[in-house]
């Protein structure tokens, strides 16, 4: 019994996307640029794992339900915090944004007041809650992740320029970058709008979204060389072919991908919603770019592809007509 129709997919399309290509590349370029004035004007709404704040760790008489735990914490006033269970899941480690501290308090009293709070606030009948201890964690953690996510994505996209260079041709190379930038700024751009948290699992989506983007685009990429190598075609016809050649693949893979993540969604906790939604929202950018942006750059100025880059034997019979 098939669960998706697969055969509904065309595997055989013959569309013209270098027809609308400019307008396509003009309009990503918008957006582009929206996201990126978004991030610098309006920044991210850091969760705990960057802002630092309290940490109180209780165990119930017996396992608790992780989202009524959360939902009580809400209604006593504690919003946005992240909670996690471990050991045999009686034990919940309740992270909370930094709280303000009374008149003439110091850091241990505040600390011990807000476990006191947190505990008459999630203890239920029948299952009450033991504090087990509670610490402040302070902002400077909280830079040294953001700092070792950014170091991570540039790494990333290093290896990525490196091994396309390598692979195929510097301006394929170039292309990848742009639009995994693109991808990942994109769905960057849509957590800074929306005001939703920003968190370790969300920087984690951000890094799957890029590997997901790159693998995507170079599929398409390698089509590309091969028809510029076997097709005696203007190179716009080669984009066209090559797109619509590996476009089946790519909305299958695109539709397994986000279909899995949707479940993590759906049914993963609160806890990783903003891993399941940056890479949904990935995956659906990332398919987009690899078809409408990916491709058309190669015909665009500096960036366009000719057989003579792909060919050593064009590149060393051009160099030869043009010695005097």
């Amino acid at each position: 019994m098939k669960l998706f129709p697969l055969h509904l997919i065309p595997n055989d399309t013959k569309f013209d996307f270098m027809r609308t290509r400019w307008v396509a590349v003009s309009l990503a370029a918008l957006v582009f640029i929206a996201a990126i004035g978004c991030i610098a004007f309006k920044g991210f709404n850091y969760a705990l794992d960057f802002t630092g704040g309290t940490v109180v760790e209780v165990r119930f008489d017996k396992p608790a339900d992780v989202d009524a735990v959360r939902e009580h914490l809400e209604g006593a006033g504690y919003a946005g915090a992240q909670v996690q269970s471990f050991g045999s899941g009686s034990n919940l480690l309740i992270r909370l944004q930094p709280q303000e501290m009374a008149e003439g308090e110091n850091a241990g009293e505040a600390n011990n007041r807000t476990a006191e709070a947190v505990q008459k606030a999630i203890s239920m009948e029948g299952n009450q809650a033991a504090i087990v201890g509670a610490e402040f964690v302070g902002p400077q953690v909280g830079k040294e992740l953001a700092l070792n996510g950014l170091y991570a994505a540039l790494f990333v996209l290093i290896g990525f320029l490196i091994y396309i260079g390598f692979r195929f041709e510097w301006k394929f190379a170039m292309v990848a970058i742009i639009t995994t930038l693109f991808d990942v700024l994109v769905v960057a751009g849509y957590f800074s709008l929306s005001g939703r948290e920003f968190d370790l699992t969300v920087l984690a989506g951000l890094l799957s979204v890029m590997g997901f983007s790159i693998n995507d685009t170079i599929v398409v990429f390698d089509r590309v060389r091969e028809n510029f190598r076997s097709l005696r075609v203007e190179p716009l016809e080669v984009m066209n072919r090559s797109i619509n050649q590996t476009l089946s693949r790519t909305i299958i893979t695109s539709l397994v991908f986000f279909l899995s993540v949707l479940a993590l969604y759906l049914y993963g906790g609160g806890s990783l919603e903003g891993l399941a939604l940056s890479q949904m929202i990935g995956a659906v950018i990332g398919t987009l770019s690899s078809v409408f942006i990916a491709c058309p750059l190669l015909t665009m100025g500096a960036l366009a592809v000719t057989k003579q880059d792909l060919l050593p034997k064009a590149k060393d019979v051009e160099a030869l007509e043009r010695r005097p």
